[in-house]
C-alpha cells in the first residue's frame, strides 16, 4: 500500500479506529469490566434508541445539515399515548402499536410539510415541535407514571423483560450456539455486500479503494462482530431489540446506497438548485426525511417503553442530541451531502462505549456530559478541516 493510499485508508476510517483505542483504553481502564458479556449486551439495550434516531436524523441531516430537534419529545410523546392505550383504555397491544405507528408518522409528516412546502426553516418547526409534545405528554400521562408491566410480549417484543432474548435453538449450554450462527449470518450478509457492491463499482469504471486496504476492513469488521457475537452468546444470546436494530441499519443503509431515492438526499444536500434543475422534486425529499424521522421516532418510543418498563413525561430528554452527535461523530457533514449508515452506527457505538466506560469507572455525570462536548465538537472540527485541506483557519 502507497504511503498515500495509507493515509486515505487512515482519513476514511478515522472513527472506526478511534472506537477501537477508546475500547481498548477503557478495557484497561476497568481491568476488563467493560468487555464482560453482561455489559456488551447492556450497550446495546440502553443505545437502542440512539441507533434507530441516529438512522433517521442521517437522512435530515444529508439534506443540507438540518436536523430535527423534536425527536426526543416525540418519543415521549408517541409512548405516553401507547401506554395509556394499553394500560388504562384497555387497547389491544397490536392496535396500540399501530397507533403509535401512526402517531409518530402524521407527526413527522405535519413538521416534514411546513419545512418542505411552506419553507419554515427545520430548526424553528422542529424546537416548536420539542415544546409542544413536551408538553403533550405531559397531558397525556397528567403529570403521572404509567407502568406497562402487565404486557409482557409488548415488553420482551421491544427488548425490555428478562425473556428479551431469542433462545438458543440447539440447546441450553453456557454458549448460546444460536447466537453464534446469527454472528456468522451477519459476518456472510456483511461480506458478501462489501464484495457485491466493489464488484458494481468497478463494472461501472467507479473508483474503488486499495485492494488491500479494503482487505484489511473486511478481515478487521468480521473479526470484530464474531467477538461481538460471542461475548453476546456467553451471556444471554441475542437481545430482540438488536433484531430491531439490525432490520433499521440493513434496510436504510441498502436505501442510501442502492435505491434512487437514497442518492435523492445526497444530491439535495450537495447542491439544491443543481438538483431541482435536474428535475426532482426538492420537497418531496424534505417532506420524506422528516416523515421518516417521526416513523423512527415511534419505533424508538416502543423500545424507550419497553426497556424501562412505563411511560413517563420525563423520557426521551437529550435523545435528539445523542443522535445529532452520533451523525457528526460517524462521518456525516455538518453541511449535508456527506455520510453513511454504517459511519453512524459507529458513531452510536463510539457514545455508547464512552457513556458506558465512564460510568464503569465511576466518572461524575456532569464530566461525562463535558466529555461527550468535546468528542463532538472534535469529530465536527476535523469534518470541517478536512474540507478545508487541513487548514484551521478560514480565509476571508
Amino acid at each position: 500500500m502507497e504511503k498515500g493510499q495509507f493515509f486515505g485508508f487512515l482519513k476514511k476510517n478515522t472513527m472506526l479506529i478511534v472506537l477501537v483505542i477508546v475500547v481498548a483504553f477503557f478495557a484497561w481502564r476497568t481491568g476488563g469490566a467493560i468487555l464482560l458479556p453482561m455489559n456488551v449486551s447492556n450497550l446495546i439495550s440502553q443505545n437502542a434508541y440512539v441507533f434507530i434516531l441516529a438512522t433517521g436524523m442521517l437522512l435530515c441531516i444529508l439534506t443540507g445539515g438540518n436536523i430535527d430537534l423534536s425527536v426526543g419529545s416525540v418519543v415521549c410523546f408517541v409512548g405516553a399515548i401507547g401506554a395509556t392505550l394499553m394500560m388504562n383504555k384497555g387497547v389491544s397491544t397490536p392496535l396500540a402499536i399501530l397507533v403509535m405507528i401512526l402517531v409518530g408518522t402524521v407527526i413527522g409528516a405535519f413538521q416534514g410539510f411546513w419545512i418542505a412546502f411552506v419553507r419554515i426553516p427545520p430548526f424553528i418547526v422542529t424546537l416548536a415541535g420539542m415544546l409542544v409534545f413536551r408538553g403533550l405528554s405531559n397531558v397525556v400521562l397528567n403529570g403521572l407514571t404509567v407502568s406497562i408491566k402487565d404486557k409482557t410480549a409488548f415488553v420482551n417484543l421491544f427488548g425490555g423483560g428478562a425473556d428479551c432474548y431469542i433462545h438458543d435453538i440447539f440447546g441450553n449450554g453456557k454458549i448460546n450456539m444460536t447466537c453464534l450462527l446469527g454472528g456468522v449470518i451477519a459476518t456472510a450478509i456483511f461480506l458478501m455486500m462489501q464484495l457485491s457492491n466493489r464488484a458494481r463499482r468497478s463494472r461501472k469504471n467507479y473508483e474503488v479503494e486499495n485492494f488491500a486496504a479494503f482487505a484489511v476492513k473486511l478481515v478487521v469488521v468480521s473479526a470484530v462482530i464474531m467477538a461481538f457475537a460471542y461475548k453476546l452468546s456467553q451471556h444471554k444470546g441475542i437481545p430482540t431489540v438488536l433484531i430491531w436494530v439490525m432490520v433499521v441499519v440493513l434496510v436504510y443503509g441498502y436505501i442510501t446506497n442502492n435505491t434512487t431515492v437514497g442518492r435523492y438526499f445526497y444530491a439535495v444536500g450537495g447542491n439544491e438548485k443543481a438538483t431541482k434543475l435536474s428535475g426532482i422534486n426538492t420537497n418531496n425529499v424534505y417532506f420524506l426525511a422528516y416523515t421518516n424521522m417521526g416513523f423512527l421516532a415511534a419505533l424508538a418510543g416502543m423500545v424507550t417503553i419497553a426497556r424501562l418498563t412505563s411511560a413517563q413525561p420525563t423520557y426521551g430528554q437529550n435523545y435528539e442530541m445523542d443522535a445529532i452527535g452520533s451523525c457528526f461523530i460517524g462521518g456525516a457533514s455538518a453541511y449535508g451531502g456527506t455520510g453513511t449508515v454504517t459511519g453512524v452506527i459507529v458513531g452510536a457505538v463510539l457514545m455508547g462505549v464512552i457513556n458506558l466506560g465512564m460510568s464503569l469507572m465511576g466518572v461524575d455525570a456532569n464530566m461525562q456530559k463535558v466529555v461527550k462536548g468535546i468528542v463532538l465538537l472534535a469529530a465536527v472540527i476535523f469534518d470541517v478541516v478536512s474540507k478545508r485541506g487541513g487548514k484551521l483557519i478560514a480565509k476571508n
